[in-house]
């Protein structure tokens, strides 16, 4: 049992401590919803649940980049100057996972020295594990208990590997890009797709013999923005430049993210859009579950098998195998 006399690993352990701003509990209840094993999940939602009528307003940032960009040096810079500014900040990083071994180095609390120890701040790496970039179902979940802790600032770093973007811009209310000077046409697939979806670019490491080389990419970056179709929020992206090692240019993009979530919240976008998420995230639960549902169906498991442990996986038509599977799985309901 706990202090308060709840038994540990209860539901009643864990809203308990969340309602209490116990940061060890919260540590324990995000590991509980990253979770694969069904009685955790089943646990999970109903901690979730219940702390739902307790999550606070918050103002969710996601931030990705390219490999290199000094995406968790720009967090801990960007970071401080959240907290300085009498905000509570929980970072949700994601490292990125083997896929053959599924392990993750974790190492984002080690690259964010001062934000690690700061009172006000809660760093969280968890690893991608390989789906969806890792940040899908438990990363939603995640934010909701910050929320009920009482975070009202938080930061999603992504992998930067293309999906995890998606899923990102799906839970968060800004998305930040963070881009390179003279990072090489190589990258110009990635970017396209991607700054469609930024609200703001910031061009890192803008200092020292780099930084004549940033100025002209924001000019490039900022042009090719109004190339785009024009954005739901109406919103026009603003191209930064700032150095986490210099610390400039912090404080102007933060007022940058100032000024989008004060235009979205006159414009009526930002619950238009939180409402919007909510949605696609019911949607999302409800492929999940029947997909899983689907998998797990004892006809379904059979008839895979037969077919994996005979030849006939040279010579099937996987589209007309699909309908027969689906027609298994129907006589089963």
């Amino acid at each position: 049992m706990n202090s308060s006399g709840f038994i540990k690993d209860s539901a009643a352990y864990y809203i308990d401590g969340i309602l209490s701003k116990n940061r060890t509990v919260l540590s324990r209840a995000i590991t509980l919803v990253e979770s694969s094993l069904p009685k955790h999940k089943h646990l999970a939602q109903e901690v979730i649940h219940a702390l739902l009528p307790h999550t606070t307003p918050s103002f969710r940032l996601g931030i990705t980049g390219v490999p290199g960009v000094g995406k968790s040096t720009f967090i801990e810079s960007f970071g401080k100057t959240v907290v300085d500014r009498e905000n509570t900040l929980a970072v949700l990083a994601i490292d990125p996972s083997s896929s053959k071994s599924k392990g993750s180095i974790l190492g984002d609390k080690t690259r964010m020295n001062t934000l690690a120890v700061h009172p006000q701040a809660f760093i969280r790496p968890s690893p991608s594990s390989g789906s969806l970039g890792g940040v899908a179902r438990a990363t939603h979940e995640t934010i909701l208990l910050c929320e009920a802790f009482g975070f009202n600032y938080i930061i999603v770093e992504t992998v930067g590997v293309g999906q995890s973007e998606t899923a990102v811009s799906e839970m968060t209310d800004f998305f930040l890009l963070l881009m390179l000077a003279g990072a090489g046409d190589e990258l110009q697939g990635i970017k396209r797709g991607i700054m469609e979806m930024a609200d703001g670019i910031a061009i890192t490491k803008a200092d020292g013999s780099n930084f004549i080389k940033a100025k002209s990419a924001r000019v490039e970056y900022a042009n090719a923005i109004h190339l785009f179709p024009p954005s739901e929020s109406g919103w026009i992206p603003e191209v930064s430049l700032c150095s986490s090692i210099e610390n400039t240019g912090i404080n102007e993009l933060f007022e940058s993210v100032e000024r989008y979530a004060r235009h979205c919240q006159l414009s009526g976008y930002f619950m238009q859009k939180r409402r919007q998420q909510q949605l696609n995230w019911l949607k999302f639960a409800v492929e999940e579950n029947l997909k899983n549902e689907f998998y797990q169906h004892p006809q379904v498991v059979a008839y895979l098998n037969t077919l994996t442990e005979t030849s006939a996986l040279k010579t099937i038509n996987p589209f007309m195998e699909a309908q027969l599977l689906m027609e298994q799985f129907k006589k089963g309901k």
